[in-house]
């Protein structure tokens, strides 16, 4: 119920684990994969925050930027992260694309700008103009 959340934390530098990603629905493998991965479970369900003790955030927000503010409230620093370090699809680690390394035709010439690749699904990110209105966004809040 927090994927955009997932995403948007993932831009700010944090390692934000989706559980739809991983397929899994399961309150007690949830539970288990936070307590294995040493994860804070965000979620807007009571029991289940209640049941993750201290390692449970319960969100009471409908909209990410809502949820972001709660997390902001709450110390979280929610600020673009200069350079990107997870992928804003799949979590998996970004890398720098090396100068005059191709890239694919969504993506700008390393000539023209940074670019990053994620090293699990391939996606590329560049700093442009959703960049800064993402960035904008975050601001605001």
């Amino acid at each position: 119920m927090c994927g955009k959340l997932a995403t948007m934390l993932r831009v700010c530098g944090y390692d934000a684990a989706y559980a739809l990603d991983r397929g899994v629905q399961d309150d007690d493998r949830l539970l288990d994969i936070a307590r294995r991965e040493d994860r804070t479970l965000l979620t807007r369900d009571v029991e289940l925050a209640t049941r993750a003790g201290d390692r449970g955030v319960c969100l009471t927000e409908r909209d990410t930027d809502g949820q972001l503010r709660e997390l902001a409230a709450r110390g979280l620093d929610i600020s673009l992260d200069p350079d990107p370090d997870y992928c804003g699809d799949c979590n998996g680690p970004v890398e720098a694309v090396p100068d005059g390394d191709p890239t694919p035709d969504y993506a700008p010439s390393t000539d023209e700008c940074a670019v990053w690749r994620c090293r699990d699904c391939g996606q590329c990110f560049w700093k442009g103009s959703h960049w800064d209105s993402m960035k904008e966004r975050l601001a605001a809040i």
